[in-house]
């Protein structure tokens, strides 16, 4: 005997699946909109096209939400050159990309640099590949995160510099109180027309010196 009533359709469903992927993506679009303090919950799901409650699924509120969105980005920091590269070259290329991504969000700098990086695996990730190259090419255990932290806390300033305004420097009335540095200011803009990266690679050179040849 056939039963009657509708069946349930087979095949993909006709609304997307929520993942935390994706709320990361839509969590850092609302970060670099708005910033952190004005993201919601009620903005996040309506971005997304679905009821707040839904979100509660995958997070607990908006500090779940800032490790999700640091997985997005620190997915994007490209480790590719410790498999081929010599050391320092590789430490070079990391440090670049990492200042690119976090360059693209200055919103989220002040957040994510000191988000302990619990159950975050893309972000411990980056850091295995890192710490893994370093211990390979002789760094001492004990020295493995300090050298790490240097180069972060010199990349997220780096990254902030990138969108410094151009005349951040300029004494404007005081220049004449202020002599030598209105004059180094002044030299370097005929120096260079990209003063934030001249300066972010003289940095990157020095820190190297803490990494082995």
């Amino acid at each position: 005997m056939q039963r009657s009533g509708t069946r349930r359709r087979q095949g993909r469903p006709t609304s997307a699946v929520l993942t935390r992927a994706a709320i990361g993506q839509a969590a850092l679009r609302q970060i670099d909109a708005a910033g952190y303090a004005a993201m919601t919950m009620k903005a996040l799901a309506a971005d997304l096209g679905v009821a707040p409650s839904a979100l509660y699924n995958h997070v607990r509120g908006k500090h779940d939400l800032l490790r999700l969105v640091q997985d997005a980005l620190m997915e994007q920091v490209d480790v590719s050159a410790f498999d081929d590269q010599p050391l320092r070259a590789a430490v070079a290329d990391w440090a670049r990309s990492y200042r690119d991504v976090f360059a693209a969000h200055p919103q989220v700098i002040q957040h994510i640099s000191v988000l302990p990086v619990t159950d975050a695996p893309r972000t411990l990730d980056r850091y295995e590949a890192v710490a893994a190259a370093l211990a390979a090419g002789g760094v001492p255990p004990e020295q493995v995160v300090p050298v790490i932290v240097a180069f972060e806390s010199f990349i997220y300033g780096s990254a902030l510099d990138v969108g410094a305004p151009a005349d951040i420097f300029e004494a404007g009335s005081a220049d004449r109180s202020h002599p030598q540095f209105t004059a180094a200011v002044a030299a370097q803009h005929a120096a260079t027309d990209d003063p934030a990266e001249e300066a972010f690679e003289l940095g990157l050179g020095a820190l190297l010196a803490l990494v082995p040849a």
